[in-house]
């Protein structure tokens, strides 16, 4: 009948409609709680640092680097898990990596009258360059398991114990590095954080942990929906969507440093949460039932991460050239170089159908 059958259609329009909203609004809640908590991270993190004595660098690859990547950690668990997800789960991860690296043009920007590169500590290098080693595996993996030639322990790849083993290298190379810097570096000031004690500090900085770590458990199925929703490749939506959000906490942590002129704590923050993103990849292998998790991804991925080694390539040579002339007034030559090459990963991955 004309009457019924026109009239359905619309209903059932009109539900895909209400079902789509509600998994949108799902992720805005996720997102906002997750920038909620990261916008008092910070402070916690500056307040902790004062009371031990740790510096910027360190406070930032310690503390704000593992919280912040606390949502790409349950994010990747969530996918290989529960989802079935691994392009998210790696997509998250890649994706992660090249947006902390793309928000070094807005800190570049937004910091004024030096350039962050002539102001920061050379001991980011040290950051930079692990991370290059470690996407050069990822990539590497990525490619190589579609000719099925990379050993297998297992069920993982040889790459997941070399990971491991990269990130344990480059955290006790960066430790040395800052404890030396510490032991000779001039007395601290005057206590900015007096009122508030050291456990005080760390009971709210775990708890809006806690926060981030919960949103970040529901975004990869939430994720999973909209990419089935919108036809979208899950690539995609891992490496663009669900990696933005998921990187919110870096975000309002970056921009909150810098409002506390702790410019040092944004970057090592940034560079850290690479690191620890990469070793995301190995605890997502270990829980990926299926096999090693590289031979169930789209080659697409391998894009992402050489972009990754690009632009941490283009810090390592902006910390040791540190220019000082902006283009326009607004950038340096590096960050137009981070920005050209995010641009053409996104633009990859969009036009990408797998």
């Amino acid at each position: 009948m004309p009457i019924s059958s026109g009239f359905v259609v619309p209903v059932i329009a009109a539900s895909e409609w209400v079902v789509m909203g509600l998994d949108w609004l799902q992720l805005a809640i996720c997102a906002l709680a997750i920038a909620f908590a990261g916008a008092r991270l910070t402070r916690l993190a500056d307040a902790i640092g004062e009371k031990t004595g740790m510096s910027g660098s360190l406070i930032g690859l310690v503390l704000l680097a593992a919280v912040t990547s606390l949502p790409e950690l349950t994010t990747g668990i969530g996918a290989v898990t529960v989802t079935d997800a691994p392009n998210i789960a790696l997509g998250d991860v890649l994706g992660s990596a090249v947006f902390n690296l793309a928000l070094l043009v807005l800190l570049d920007v937004l910091h004024r009258p030096e350039t962050i590169y002539r102001r920061a500590s050379t001991g980011h290098i040290l950051s930079a360059a692990s991370a290059v080693i470690m996407l050069s595996v990822v990539g590497a993996g990525v490619l190589l398991e579609r000719e099925h030639v990379v050993p297998r322990l297992g069920s993982v790849g040889a790459y997941t114990p070399l990971l491991v083993l990269l990130y344990l290298l480059a955290m006790r190379s960066i430790f040395s590095y800052e404890s030396q810097q510490t032991r000779s570096a001039q007395p601290a000031g005057p206590q900015r954080y007096a009122g508030l004690s050291l456990r005080s500090a760390s009971l709210a900085f775990a708890a809006f942990a806690c926060v981030v770590t919960l949103a970040g458990i529901w975004l990869p199925v939430v994720g999973s929906r909209i990419a089935d929703e919108m036809g979208w490749t899950r690539t995609f939506v891992g490496t663009l969507l669900v990696a933005g959000a998921t990187s919110l906490p870096e975000v309002v942590v970056t921009l909150a440093a810098l409002r506390l002129r702790a410019l040092d704590m944004a970057i090592g923050g940034l560079l850290g949460s690479n690191l620890f993103d990469l070793l995301i990849i190995a605890v997502d292998d270990v829980l990926y039932m299926k096999g090693p998790i590289l031979a169930d991804v789209s080659p697409v991925h391998a894009v992402t991460a050489f972009s990754a080694v690009m632009m941490s390539g283009a810090v390592i040579v902006g910390l040791v050239y540190r220019p000082r002339h902006r283009y326009l007034g607004t950038m340096t030559v590096v960050s137009a170089a981070l920005l050209a090459v995010y641009l053409i990963n996104v633009y990859v991955l969009f036009v990408h159908r797998e």
